[in-house]
């Protein structure tokens, strides 16, 4: 199975069955030192995009916000059966048109990476995608509070939900997260491994 590390803030780090290892978002708390096949960054906000952190293969490949939305559109990537899927991400401080969220297929689950965002016209469709996991911000000063993060929990529909991006200047907060009413709620604390299904 899959495996996700949550590794505080909004920063994350898939590992494939293959032992390939996916960096979402690199900015905060440990775990760089395993090389990585991919990095993606959602946009240019300094607590998303320091992939100097990440230890690199090298034939790593890199995909930012300039790639996914190359063309003016949310592009695709497929990265040797690892499918990606740029999508909307935006808000008073986030322009949607230097910002995305990812969707990541890996080894059949589906990962929802909400990138800094309120909720977008886009999210009315993502029921209809059987999402597993579907991650979230909710600091209420940068991006949505945790009760529109709940709402786009409902609205999504994923069999999991995640929130983090819970504080500025903290890795995390658990006592909000705690307060986060979304269905099927999954708290993750910072360098917290799971196992995806």
């Amino acid at each position: 199975m899959p495996r996700l590390l949550y590794q505080g803030h909004a920063s994350f780090r898939l590992t494939a069955d293959d032992g390939r290892v996916v960096y979402v978002d690199p900015f905060a708390g440990k775990g760089y030192e395993v090389p990585a096949d991919l990095i993606l960054v959602t946009h240019q906000h300094s607590d998303h995009n320091k992939v100097k952190l990440c230890t690199r293969k090298p034939d790593c490949q890199l995909i930012t916000n300039f790639e996914a939305l190359a063309g003016d559109r949310h592009n695709s990537f497929d990265i040797g059966g690892i499918l990606i899927q740029a999508v909307e991400a935006c808000n008073s401080h986030h322009d949607p048109k230097k910002c995305v969220g990812y969707i990541i297929t890996m080894a059949g689950v589906k990962i929802y990476f909400s990138g800094d965002t309120s909720m977008t016209e886009q999210m009315k469709g993502f029921s209809t995608l059987s999402l597993d996991y579907a991650i979230f911000p909710g600091d209420g000063f940068a991006n949505m509070k945790i009760k529109e993060a709940a709402e786009c929990a409902r609205l999504v529909g994923a069999k999991h939900n995640i929130i983090c991006h819970l504080q500025p200047g903290m890795l995390f907060n658990k006592r909000k997260a705690e307060k986060w009413d979304a269905p099927n709620k999954l708290i993750i604390t910072p360098a917290e491994e799971i196992e995806l299904d």
